[in-house]
């Protein structure tokens, strides 16, 4: 069942240009291992990582750096969690989150959906 959407979308001039302002933001925002990419990458992943909030409803327990952008073997995005995003996400009961990013003209954009397994069976106060 789905639990939640969210999409954003980055303009890539006005992403740059606070990349550049402020350097620390690439620090701030990205792993280490997404740091070296190209900005256009950069805006992508930060897109969906903006949309993996809203999908979660709001940032309570998500920490960016927590929340890495990879690629599957023919390409397509997924998410590496770890350490308290982890944690907010399966505290929601979500069992799988779905991403997708596009750039073009311009602009980043990421779409995500969150979803719960709905063939799982949750006990709350010792009832099914």
């Amino acid at each position: 069942m789905i639990v939640g959407i969210g999409v954003d979308l980055v303009d890539l001039a006005r992403f740059e240009r606070a990349v550049d302002r402020t350097p620390r933001l690439r620090e701030r925002l990205f792993a280490e291992s997404e740091r070296m990419l190209p900005l256009r990458s950069l805006a992508g992943r930060y897109a969906a990582k903006e949309a993996l909030i809203k999908a979660l409803g709001g940032s309570d327990g998500v920490r960016w750096l927590d929340i890495i952008v990879d690629k599957t073997d023919d390409g397509g995005p997924f998410f590496t969690l770890s350490g308290t995003t982890a944690e907010a996400v399966a505290s929601r009961g979500i069992t799988a989150l779905h991403v997708t990013m596009s750039h073009d003209g311009g602009a980043a954009i990421a779409f995500v959906v969150a979803e719960k397994d709905t063939n799982q069976t949750e006990t709350q106060g010792g009832r099914q």
